[in-house]
């Protein structure tokens, strides 16, 4: 079953063209990816799903749709005197959530309860990313949307975030759509994979998809491909 469908999708900002005929659709429970190069249009995709600027076509979700949402940069000052506990707490607030909440959400992402006295500030790369998962899952939320899941993490981490963020989807029946450079962990990780630049370049599972001639249409050149199969 579609959870999302997209069909003619087109974004003007001041006469500039950001997305361009557009069609798609995600099936629940699937992992999309979505690649392209600096200023192909897949933030402003994001943002489109999410219904926060103007467009012309069709933005279509299930009617049951519960969306949690993870930024690649959030405005928040990591020098204030905020713990974790409070940054989660307002979430919470918010979503008339019991307190008892958090400590299950940050089991599932497996922050330590010790970390939630911390300050902000003072918590690494990683454990802020799974602190910003834990808040986009308040709510429980049925689809995940997560810009760069390993921009600020180091490369021992990546594998982590994705294998969290895979786990919660089996347990927690998630879709998942993910803009991500990370082609290795694409290929392990999604189902599908969208690639664009302002229009859709090509569409389908990563092994068909991303080959060197569609990579060569996304990114302009010929880019070097290592491609290692794990059993």
């Amino acid at each position: 079953m579609a959870i999302l469908r997209v069909e003619n999708l087109n974004v003007v900002f001041d006469g500039f063209s950001a997305i361009e005929n557009l069609s798609f659709e995600v099936e629940e429970g699937e992992t999309l990816a979505i690649i392209g190069p600096n200023g192909s249009g897949k933030t402003t995709l994001f943002r489109t799903l999410l219904n926060v600027i103007p467009f012309k076509g069709l933005v279509e979700w299930d009617k049951k749709t519960r969306i949690g949402y993870v930024p690649q940069k959030i405005d928040i000052d990591r020098q204030l005197p905020m713990t974790v506990n409070d940054f989660l707490l307002a979430k919470a607030s918010v979503n008339n959530l019991k307190p008892e909440s958090i400590k299950a959400i940050c089991a599932a992402v497996k922050l330590p309860d010790s970390l939630l006295q911390k300050n902000i500030g003072q918590i690494s790369s990683g454990q802020f990313q799974r602190t910003m998962i834990a808040f986009a899952l308040l709510g429980d939320p049925n689809v995940l949307l997560f810009d760069e899941p390993t921009a600020s993490v180091d490369i021992a981490g990546e594998e982590e975030i994705y294998e969290t963020l895979h786990r919660l989807q089996d347990q927690r029946n998630l879709t998942l759509i993910l803009i991500s450079h990370d082609l290795h962990l694409i290929y392990r990780h999604a189902t599908k994979v969208l690639c664009l630049n302002k229009k859709m370049i090509c569409f389908g599972e990563p092994m068909t998809t991303l080959t060197p001639k569609n990579l060569a249409k996304i990114y302009g050149h010929h880019p070097a491909l290592f491609h290692h199969i794990h059993p």
